[in-house]
């Protein structure tokens, strides 16, 4: 139980260090769909949560083991 907490903070903490260096536009990669009309913004960050996935996953694999 303890490594899942501790993979979470982990991952937490990473995701804060990337949002620092990209200066909060972490999540506006190339790949990302924005759609942008008059009265309203569709954002669908295809890039970003293909990264934040494989980052998981590494994690996750590394304290499984």
């Amino acid at each position: 139980m303890y490594k899942i907490f501790f993979s979470i903070g982990a991952l937490f903490i990473i995701l804060g260090a990337l949002s620092y260096i990209f200066q909060g536009n972490f999540f506006r990669l190339p790949g990302d769909i924005v759609i942008e009309k008059e009265n309203f913004t569709i954002y669908f960050p295809i890039t970003s949560m293909i990264i934040l996935s494989i980052v998981a996953s590494v994690i996750f694999s590394f304290f499984s083991k």
